[in-house]
């Protein structure tokens, strides 16, 4: 089979795996099993085309062209390939757990829930490959849309209401901000190919860059940057595997990949530096960090929480593109990928807790470790890499994040990184220690409770494990990041 086909089959194939899974709805069995077929599948294709990346090949497909000069066409790039990978290896993990939960949780409108998965894995896949902004702009969109439905699931007021404050801040900001910048990104460059070096030195006038920066790194909302963050909490209603896809799998990494693709690819880490566009724009990034963490740190629910520490986690990723230094790139796009294990070990967590104990305040949790040690084991884990301790992988991105930063002469920004470091072990780490050595507010010894069914307790090991495997051998994401950061 052709790299072209590859490519296209792992945008399509969950298309195709969403259409059998409605088929199947009244045969729960087989509609579960399509879903972990498909999601295998797009494992085994985008680890073929890694390896074919790494031997060299230029792999393309052209899909249409519905306006002349702006096709849609998708390519194969290291940046996207470590999107990819991180997208289709969680899938099938996530599909695995999913399974567990939604059984053991009685959840309703399952094989809605299984389809639009798959769907928004697709648009996702779409994004990672998108050969120019037309293309990207385009998935991104379907991405937000297919989602929508996910978070509204539960159908109560609050999945309502949650579901349109989602709705309402990512197209609001794709549209009024994003599409924006790339009509005049089009107007300046006469193109939307992402190309090496990027597209708009010379034809920008630096003293402009930084607006123009701006109207992309506001108008991709998904990257949750400060004041364009609430719908983030907001979509803690939805499903814990949905929760996943948004923190881990998809949504927020599908803005963060679009923010390294923008510095990149349009703008170019040279021009940006000589430029001094982004300048202003990293204190940003820098006081969504910390912002984010304090108020993790007052959130008793443990989604709330969570989500909370993903918007401070994102802008790790966003100041690595903004300081546009070698290091800076290699952290943040590094970080893309251990922040998806770890964070998704935490969800997973947290799920099973619901699932299991029907508890989600942290200041119920004590004692409760005793009785899922396997779940609170894995929350500790995952939590450990997050904080950025040997032996997990986290450790890496925030070190080269570190390392972009002295390189950029942004010492107080090395001060956030590691000040942000002690928040996550404080807002973290009590979690755990609290649900082993406390004790319930009410003497109960947690005797009838055992863990979460076996497929979410699987999906929390190998994530676990992941975390860890990260830490020995990160050489297939880390020559990713090197190749997206330019080799430099």
């Amino acid at each position: 089979m052709s790299d072209q086909w590859l490519v296209m089959l792992a945008i399509f194939l969950p298309m195709a795996g969403a259409s059998g899974i409605t088929l199947c709805s009244a045969w729960p069995n087989l509609r579960e099993t399509i879903t972990l077929v498909t999601a295998a599948l797009v494992s085994v294709i985008v680890i073929v085309l890694f390896t074919r990346l790494e031997q060299g090949a230029v792999i393309s497909a052209r899909l249409a062209e519905p306006l002349p000069g702006l096709p849609i066409v998708f390519e194969v790039e290291p940046l996207g390939m470590l999107f990819a990978l991180v997208a289709g290896l969680l899938w099938l993990v996530t599909s695995v757990y999913a399974i567990g939960y939604m059984r053991g949780h009685h959840e309703k409108n399952q094989t809605r829930f299984y389809a639009l998965f798959a769907i928004a894995i697709g648009s996702a896949m779409g994004t990672a490959f998108a050969g120019n902004l037309l293309t990207l702009f385009l998935c991104y969109e379907i991405l937000t849309v297919s989602t929508y439905p996910l978070v509204a699931h539960a159908g109560t007021a609050e999945a309502r209401r949650g579901a349109r404050t989602y709705l309402g801040i990512l197209l609001g900001t794709s549209i009024g901000l994003q599409l924006l910048a790339i009509l005049i990104t089009y107007s300046l460059a006469g193109t939307l190919e992402f190309r090496e070096g990027g597209i708009l030195a010379g034809r920008l006038d630096p003293a402009w860059t930084g607006l123009l920066y701006a109207l992309f790194v506001f108008g991709i909302g998904k990257a949750a940057v400060m004041p364009f963050h609430r719908w983030l909490p907001a979509a803690m209603v939805a499903p814990t595997p949905v929760s996943a896809l948004l923190h881990a799998v998809a949504v927020v990494k599908a803005g963060v990949f679009t923010v390294l693709k923008v510095t990149i690819y349009i703008f170019g880490s040279d021009f940006i530096l000589q430029s001094g566009s982004s300048d202003w724009l990293i204190w940003f990034a820098g006081a969504t960090i910390l912002l984010a963490s304090l108020i993790a740190m007052t959130k008793d629910n443990l989604k709330a929480r969570l989500a909370y520490s993903t918007i401070s986690q994102l802008s790790y990723i966003v100041l690595g593109a903004l300081l546009a230094t070698n290091m800076g790139l290699i952290g943040g796009t590094l970080h893309i990928a251990m922040h998806a294990v770890a964070k998704i070990t935490l969800f997973f967590a947290a799920g099973a807790i619901l699932v299991a104990a029907h508890k989600t305040e942290i200041s119920d949790m004590g004692g409760l470790g005793r009785a899922m040690p396997i779940t609170f084991g894995a929350f500790l884990i995952g939590s450990l890499s997050i904080i950025g301790l040997p032996p997990f992988g986290g450790m890496w991105s925030k070190w080269y994040l570190g390392i972009g930063a002295i390189d950029a002469g942004q010492w107080l920004l090395l001060s956030v990184l590691l000040v942000s470091s002690l928040l996550n072990i404080a807002y973290l780490l009590p979690i755990p220690i609290h649900a082993f050595f406390g004790n319930a507010k009410d003497g109960a010894q947690y005797t009838q409770i055992k863990e979460a069914p076996s497929s979410c307790v699987a999906a929390m090991i190998i994530t676990s494990v992941a975390c860890v495997v990260l830490f020995f051998y990160p050489d297939p994401f880390y020559k990713l990041a090197v190749g997206a950061a330019g080799g430099r």
